[in-house]
């Protein structure tokens, strides 16, 4: 259902390494590169990840309450985002594990733009 999502950043370059980085076992690459927006995906009409500098030419910043959710095939597979995640710069904000009972199993972080991502596995 959803098409693609935007997140603003301050460093385009950093920003395409980390989410092409992030998801590189899925075949993520830039599929298009605008200048300051690019869409980074495995083909285009595949759900991608947008990445741009504001329109307005403010600084970004992330919403407060703002999230990012990417299913994961397993928790092994969950906990290895995260990793990646972390490993090409972002922080912590919720370790990989059980945060419903037999429901719903997450990972959560901050890419380096303060973006919040989650990993998650239903069931």
């Amino acid at each position: 259902m959803i098409g693609y999502v935007t997140v603003g950043v301050s460093d385009m370059e950093r920003a395409k390494s980390f989410y092409t980085g992030l998801f590189a076992d899925k075949g993520a690459k830039v599929v298009i590169d605008a200048g300051r927006i690019a869409f980074i995906g495995a083909e285009p009409g595949a759900p991608m990840v947008a990445v741009c500098t504001p329109y307005d030419g403010e600084a970004c910043h992330h919403g407060n309450g703002g999230m990012i959710a990417f299913p994961a095939d397993s928790k092994d597979a969950a906990q290895a985002m995260y990793d990646r995640a972390i490993s090409l710069g972002a922080t912590d904000e919720g370790e990989p594990g059980q945060r419903v009972p037999d429901r719903f199993y997450g990972a959560y972080v901050r890419d380096p733009d303060g973006n919040k991502l989650c990993f998650y596995v239903f069931g």
